[in-house]
């Protein structure tokens, strides 16, 4: 079965789009990576979809409006992916979080918009999507999902292994001999991101190859009163998101302090540093594959491994999987697993009373026709096509 995968994340900067050709045989899974790109989206439209995203006021119209315009990108990326490597069976997108509803430790909802049936009539594949709110209806967080391929990917390895992933926020899934825990840590993209776009600092919307930050140096207190975040303390498994970590929560933080942009940046890059290390110490990891847009900030990357001198930071192609594209292949995988009837999920990483088949099917432009199911998935192997 051929999936392609589309996301785009908590950077809302573009959409990864993979294409899987997926191998099944007694719970063996092996997929063969034949397309993995990364589509920028508009200027105009990334602009109007931040000037949505909370804190800030939207409308009924608006979100309605933006799910159409995103379904269609989606869809023109889907078309373009189909174009290179020829047609898929299915397609499965993760469309863009717009809100994720958490109370009192407890995910209540979550809205990812980017109208799927754009994608169906556009491809004329079978569409999953929405595939968050099934975990969160079975008491889970409904993050992060990517546990599910990086336990796949690191079960076996000696020792404590984890995946990190450093998109808007960070997550973690860390593999033990007994059991696997998955959590979001914090930001780590995202508050950089929202304060390269809001000050100007460049045309790029992050900071590219950490110039800005290296330009600055970090301001102690202000890093100590952003580490204070209860968040930090909150046991796993939790979520996050924008909702909570924006531009106002990081002018919430600096009002009163004289404080140059680069120093900002500089210091909120520190801040990934810092609750990612912490995390990884207190779980007694000795083994890190990091992806994500965050591994391409080398002020991060060296950040770690200098403050976890015992532990092997590597990127996560190391396991098969791009570093760029890992969550896309995750949508693959989970399109897979959806068709053929096997949960994606594992409690320990969301939090659910119990693994759940995730997602809602678009039919294509023909009968929707169903595989025979596979009752579980035990091992995956990634390859370059």
């Amino acid at each position: 079965m051929r999936v392609l995968g589309l996301l785009s994340g908590t950077s809302h900067d573009g959409i990864d789009v993979t294409v899987v050709d997926f191998t099944e045989s007694d719970g063996a899974l092996h997929g063969t990576v034949l397309h993995d790109d990364s589509i920028p989206y508009d200027p105009a439209l990334r602009a109007r979809l931040i000037a949505a995203l909370p804190p800030a006021q939207t409308t009924l119209a608006e979100v309605c409006e933006l799910d159409t315009l995103i379904g269609q990108v989606f869809a023109d990326a889907a078309a373009a992916a189909v174009a290179s490597v020829g047609d898929v069976d299915v397609v499965c997108t993760h469309g863009q979080t717009v809100y994720h509803w958490v109370e009192a430790g407890h995910a209540l909802g979550t809205l990812q918009i980017g109208q799927p049936a754009w994608i169906a009539e556009r491809v004329g594949a079978p569409v999953v999507s929405d595939v968050r709110i099934r975990d969160i209806t079975a008491g889970g967080h409904g993050a992060p999902l990517v546990s599910f391929l990086d336990e796949l990917l690191l079960r076996g390895r000696p020792g404590v292994s984890a995946a990190l992933n450093l998109g808007g926020i960070a997550n973690i899934t860390v593999v033990a001999a007994d059991g696997l825990s998955a959590y979001d840590v914090g930001p780590a993209n995202a508050l950089i991101d929202a304060v390269v776009v809001a000050e100007g600092l460049n045309d790029r919307g992050y900071d590219a190859d950490a110039a800005i930050a290296r330009a600055g140096t970090v301001d102690e207190d202000l890093l100590a009163a952003l580490l204070a975040d209860p968040y930090y303390a909150l046991p796993a498994p939790k979520s996050t998101g924008k909702e909570h970590f924006h531009l106002d929560y990081v002018r919430a933080h600096t009002t009163g302090r004289d404080l140059a942009p680069a120093d900002l940046v500089r210091t909120l890059t520190e801040l990934t540093v810092r609750t990612v290390a912490q995390d990884v110490r207190a779980a007694g990891i000795d083994y890190l594959a990091v992806s994500g847009g965050g591994c391409r900030n080398p002020l991060i990357m060296q950040g770690l491994r200098d403050a976890l001198p015992g532990v092997e930071v590597v990127l996560a192609d190391e396991l098969g999987a791009s570093a760029d594209g890992k969550e896309a292949m995750l949508f693959a995988l989970i399109g897979w697993c959806t068709m053929h009837g096997v949960p994606a999920v594992f409690p320990g990483a969301t939090g659910a009373h119990a693994p759940r088949i995730l997602g809602t099917i678009t039919p294509g432009t023909g009968p929707l026709r169903m595989p025979e199911p596979v009752e579980r998935v035990h091992s995956l192997t990634l390859t370059a096509g």
